[in-house]
């Protein structure tokens, strides 16, 4: 199953994030940047030790009580088919005082950022905040749709943002429920 958006910069696919080749790959990480289940745990566990020596030093020099929700941070790809990691920890639901929606699409734009302050041209994404911390896949779907478009519309330099989901129920759930203008 793949669906294309917003001129084909964007595609929504089914499949292993750690496989992908882009230039870089998001990880729905915990705020220790440390590893831990789902995407987090496969993303560390492929990458291999450089990735977690790298977030260890984020957290020693940057940011000693961890990753902010939101907030995003880049690591090389150790041994993964990508480049780079960039690291974003989206919001746990209902433990955001209503701020969830706002928190995951900084965790969406945040991380474009990083990519175009990298001079990198393509991203894949997993669905953040969806699996442990509870949110919402319709909800998500939306936010996540609306974030990347309107980054996109501001900024050339991303050739193509890749939303990698792990089942084709879920691509399909996000295809439903998305919200690009852009078809």
């Amino acid at each position: 199953m793949q669906k294309e958006f917003f001129n084909n910069r964007v595609i929504v696919k089914v499949g292993d994030i750690t496989q992908e080749k882009a230039d870089a790959i998001v990880n729905a990480a915990n705020s220790t940047l440390l590893g831990g289940g789902g995407v987090d745990g496969a993303i560390h566990a492929r990458g291999g030790k450089r990735i977690l020596e790298e977030c260890r030093e984020i957290r020693k020099n940057k940011f000693p009580d961890g990753l902010p929700t939101g907030e995003a941070v880049i690591t090389s790809g150790g041994n993964l088919l990508t480049r780079f990691v960039i690291h974003t920890v989206g919001p746990i639901y209902r433990m955001n005082a209503g701020k969830e929606a706002k928190l995951l699409a900084k965790c969406y734009v945040n991380s474009l950022a990083l990519a175009v302050e990298n001079n990198l041209q393509t991203v894949a994404f997993p669905s953040i905040s969806t699996g442990a911390f509870a949110y919402p896949k319709s909800e998500a779907a939306q936010v996540s749709s609306k974030s990347i478009e309107e980054f996109l519309s501001a900024n050339e330099t991303i050739e193509q943002v890749r939303l990698v989901f792990f089942s084709e129920p879920d691509a399909l759930l996000f295809v439903k429920h998305q919200a690009f203008v852009l078809a």
